[in-house]
C-alpha cells in the first residue's frame, strides 16, 4: 500500500513539471482576457503580463490599453481566473523600435503601420523572449490568426473570422517565433468570444473593442506630430498633376497617399493626394484615377517559411482593411516589385505589403516607393 501510495504521489508531481507554462500578453481587453481562459481550461499553467508604455497623447490623456486602465482590467481579469500577473515596462524599447520610427516615417512623406512595428519588435521579440526566459514553452496573444505545424515547417493563417482576421499584421513571425507562440482566438468568431467572456463572467465582457492606435487615444497621428515633431514640420505647395501650384499644405507629413478630406484646395472635381515629395516638401494632388497604380517596390523583407527566389503569382494586400488581389512579384536583389493584375486605390509607402496563397501567409515587406 505504501509503495502504491508513493507511485501515486510521484506521478502526481511528474504530471506538474510537465504542465506547460504559457505567458499571455494581457492588454486588458476581453480577446487577451478570453484567450488566457482558454488556454487555462486546457490545462497549461498561464501567466499573465501586461505590457507598460508610459504612454500619453499630446494633451496628456493617457489610453486605455497598455496603460493604467488596461492594467487594472487585466489584474482584475487574472485575479478572477487565479492565475499569476505581472507588469512588465517596455518603455524604452517601444520609444525607439515604434514612437520614433512612426515619426521618422511620416516626416519622409511615408505613412507608417506601427502596430506591425509591435508586433515585429515589442510582443514577438522583446516579450517572446522575456517569456521564454521566465521559463515559458509558448507565448499566447488575443490575435485572430492561426498557426498550423506540417512536416515543412508553421504555417501562419487567416482565422476563422474574415473580419477579425490580423494575419496582416503578423507576416514578420518566422519559424522561430511561431513554435513558441499560441493563438488560441484563430478558431473563433469575435460573437463567439463575446459569449464566452459572459460564460465566465469575465469583468471585461462587455468593455469594447479598442479601434485606436495604442499611443494614439484620440486616433490623431496629427496632434502627436504636432508635439514631438513640429520642428521638423513646414508649409508647403499643393501641385496639380502638370506641376501648377494649385494652394498650400500645413505640412507634408500631415497627409497622406488617397487623401481627398483636408486639402485646403478648391477644385470643381475632387481632388486626391497622388504623392509626396518629401525632399522638395511637396504634394501632389489629381482626380481619383491618378491614385489608382499596379506597380511598388517592396523593402525589408520577411518571410513565414522560404525566401522567393523567381517570380510566382500570389495574393497580395496592400492595407489591412483590403481584401487580396492577384499579382505578380519579382524578387530583385534584396526586394520585390510587384505588379498588380488590375490596378489598386492608394499604394501607399510606409504600410505593409503581405502576400498570401490561399488563407496562408507567405510573408510580406514595407512598400517602399511607387513604381
Amino acid at each position: 500500500m505504501k509503495m502504491s501510495g508513493l507511485f501515486c504521489r510521484q506521478d502526481y508531481v511528474i504530471i506538474k513539471i510537465m504542465k506547460k507554462r504559457v505567458i499571455v500578453a494581457m492588454s486588458g481587453g476581453v480577446d487577451s482576457s478570453v484567450a488566457a481562459a482558454l488556454l487555462q481550461k486546457q490545462g497549461y499553467e498561464v501567466i499573465g503580463i501586461t505590457m507598460c508604455f508610459n504612454l500619453a497623447d499630446a494633451s496628456g490623456k493617457k489610453p486605455s490599453c497598455c496603460g493604467i486602465t488596461g492594467i487594472e482590467d487585466a489584474r482584475s481579469v487574472a485575479h478572477k481566473l487565479g492565475i499569476k500577473h505581472y507588469v512588465l515596462n517596455l518603455q524604452k524599447v517601444f520609444n525607439k523600435e515604434v514612437i520614433l520610427d512612426f515619426c521618422r516615417q511620416y516626416l519622409s512623406g511615408k505613412t507608417p503601420n506601427p502596430c506591425v512595428r509591435c508586433n515585429q519588435f515589442i510582443k514577438f521579440d522583446a516579450l517572446l523572449k522575456k517569456s521564454l526566459a521566465l521559463g515559458a514553452a509558448f507565448m499566447a496573444t488575443g490575435h485572430y490568426a492561426k498557426i498550423e505545424k506540417t512536416s515543412a515547417g508553421y504555417l501562419l493563417k487567416k482565422a476563422r473570422d474574415p473580419k477579425k482576421d490580423q494575419s496582416y499584421f503578423l507576416y514578420c513571425l518566422g519559424q522561430k517565433q511561431l513554435k513558441h507562440i499560441l493563438f488560441p482566438l484563430g478558431d473563433y468568431a469575435k460573437a463567439d468570444i463575446r459569449i464566452l467572456a459572459k460564460e465566465l463572467a469575465l469583468p471585461v465582457a462587455d468593455k469594447l473593442d479598442s479601434q485606436e492606435i495604442c499611443f494614439l487615444p484620440d486616433n490623431n497621428y496629427r496632434d502627436f506630430l504636432s508635439k514631438f515633431a513640429q520642428a521638423s514640420i513646414k508649409p508647403g505647395e499643393i501641385l496639380g498633376q502638370a506641376g501648377n501650384i494649385l494652394g498650400s499644405h500645413r505640412g507634408a507629413a500631415f497627409y497622406t497617399i488617397g487623401q481627398r478630406r483636408g486639402l485646403g484646395i478648391s477644385s470643381r472635381k475632387p481632388l486626391y493626394v497622388t504623392e509626396i515629395k518629401d525632399k522638395s516638401n511637396q504634394i501632389i494632388v489629381g482626380p481619383q484615377k491618378e491614385a489608382f497604380k499596379k506597380s511598388f517596390l517592396v523593402k525589408d523583407l520577411h518571410y513565414v517559411n522560404r525566401p522567393f527566389k523567381k517570380k510566382i503569382e500570389i495574393k497580395a494586400r496592400i492595407r489591412y482593411n483590403q481584401k487580396e488581389s492577384s499579382a505578380g512579384i519579382f524578387p530583385v536583389k534584396n526586394k520585390i516589385k510587384v505588379i498588380f493584375k488590375e490596378p489598386q486605390f492608394a499604394i501607399t509607402p510606409g504600410q505593409s505589403a503581405v502576400f498570401y496563397s490561399q488563407d496562408a501567409v507567405l510573408g510580406g515587406g514595407i512598400i517602399e516607393k511607387i513604381l
